[in-house]
């Protein structure tokens, strides 16, 4: 049994017990039940070893060579952010080889993971923690003009630092995320100079760890204002999506010389992609946002001239947006994606140890094109396994998502029509169209039963 002392004044040894601390006396007490609980009864008592748990402060620096170049170092070594937006399938993430999830809102910390808090559980696996700190957006109502509001809400930033500041898996505090707002051109500078305010906030109440504030893509006037407002800013997140691999120069370009990071970045946007005639985007393959994934991390942080300190795939886990497919590294039912082995990849030149599987052809002749109701048809894929697992296959039905969000906003899933499917048959699939005239979506989702899939789809029209 291990026990931890405390010092005492000298007292007088027939009566010491009321001058020890309190803690420390009521541990003599216990010591003296538990000597005769063995005295008494020594073959049934069982001792119980004691073991304080002591957290260590971890110390985050951003750390200048004086020619432009920066490191991210802990407790004095070297960090280089491998991170994952997202708090889901912790076990994956330190397997593969990241080192730092991203978290969005500060309750996020406090859910509950194996039977442990978010951070404790980070921290047992060895990961750090990116800590998102939800700042209000106008467009949800917020009012950055109306002092009562902004005072309510420095409050609220001052208390979640003091809160977790502690903490060892605390890396970096995410100090709002696209504040400017989805389609904003970052010129109300009352945005940026609140930022500011609460940056001081949070340095005043923990100095050891830097803060990061993400804004939506890199263009010129947003990076201009913010940084003519905001100079308690330590580094810039950036969640970009296609432009993603050529941020570094486009932040050098409009004069930013300060360290960046990658906030989010993944497949090509819904926004930036080709539509079909009736409007819906077209989804890049599984095979392609892979290789999105990959090119896009290994670029940047080639690109980044010194200046960029990591980056954070998104999103680890699944949403609706759009499609329930487009943005999510995983599926519903939990199997990872081929965006995940890439990342593994590029994080540590290795593959997993077993692969997802990939989805090489999808064959529909209705995809991204009308069709008559009611019309019977026969859609084919072409898949294979890089360690020959059997595969499955399921076919899906949907319409179109017609619940449309900004900013990534939560969006309903569309409904699912169930009775198109006539035969599947494996990699092959006989369907009938629907009889309602409207947009949907035909998937296909392949899965190796070993935890991998793949997820594709194809667009059409019933005119």
């Amino acid at each position: 049994m291990h026990l931890i002392l405390y010092k005492t004044t000298p007292t007088d040894h027939k009566n010491s017990m009321p001058f020890l601390p309190r803690r420390a006396a009521r541990l003599v007490l216990a010591l003296t039940a538990i000597t005769t609980l063995l005295t008494a009864a020594p073959s049934v008592v069982r001792v119980v070893r004691v073991v304080r748990v002591v957290r260590v402060v971890r110390v985050v620096r951003v750390v200048n060579d004086g020619q432009g170049h920066f490191t991210l170092t802990r407790d004095g070594r070297p960090y280089e952010v491998r991170g994952v937006g997202g708090d889901k399938q912790l076990e994956t993430v330190r397997a593969l080889g990241a080192t730092t999830i991203r978290t969005w809102g500060i309750e996020q910390l406090d859910q509950k993971i194996d039977g442990k808090n978010l951070l404790d559980r980070c921290h047992e696996l060895g990961l750090t923690v990116m800590a998102g700190i939800w700042i209000q957006h106008e467009r949800h109502g917020f009012n950055y003009s109306e002092p009562a509001q902004v005072q309510r809400q420095r409050d609220t930033v001052r208390e979640a630092v003091r809160k977790y500041k502690n903490h060892p898996a605390i890396l970096l505090w995410g100090l709002g995320n696209e504040m400017e707002g989805p389609i904003g051109d970052g010129q109300d500078v009352r945005i940026w100079r609140e930022l500011n305010e609460l940056a001081k906030i949070v340095r005043q109440e923990d100095p050891n760890h830097p803060i990061v504030t993400v804004i939506g893509g890199a263009a010129t006037g947003k990076v201009r204002s913010l940084a003519a407002n905001y100079p308690e800013l330590a580094i810039l997140g950036v969640n970009a999506y296609a432009s993603a691999p050529g941020v570094g120069k486009a932040l050098k370009e409009a004069g930013w010389h300060k360290p960046f990071i990658l906030g989010e970045f993944g497949p090509v946007g819904h926004w930036e992609v080709t539509n079909t005639s009736w409007g819906a985007p077209i989804e890049p393959t599984s095979r392609a946002k892979a290789a999105n994934y990959y090119t896009t991390h290994t670029t940047v942080m080639e690109d980044g001239e010194g200046r960029c300190l990591g980056t954070f795939a998104f999103i680890w886990g699944q949403k609706q947006e759009v499609t329930s497919t487009w943005y999510g590294m995983f599926l519903s039912t939990g199997e990872k994606l081929p965006s995940v082995d890439a990342m593994s990849y590029a994080w540590t030149g290795r593959w997993p140890a077993n692969r997802s599987p990939r989805i090489d052809a999808f064959n529909a002749p209705f995809a991204n094109a009308e069709v008559a109701p009611g019309t019977l048809v026969t859609v084919a894929v072409q898949a294979r396994d890089a360690d020959n697992d059997n595969l499955s296959y399921e076919w899906l039905v949907y319409e179109e998502s017609t619940d449309r969000r900004v900013g990534g906003d939560r969006e309903a899933v569309p409904p699912a029509v169930p009775g198109s499917i006539v035969k599947a048959d494996g990699p092959t699939l006989q369907m009938r169209t629907p009889a309602k005239r409207g947009a949907y979506r035909l998937f296909c989702i392949v899965r190796d039963g070993q935890g991998g899939a793949s997820a594709d789809n194809v667009p059409f029209y019933v005119k």
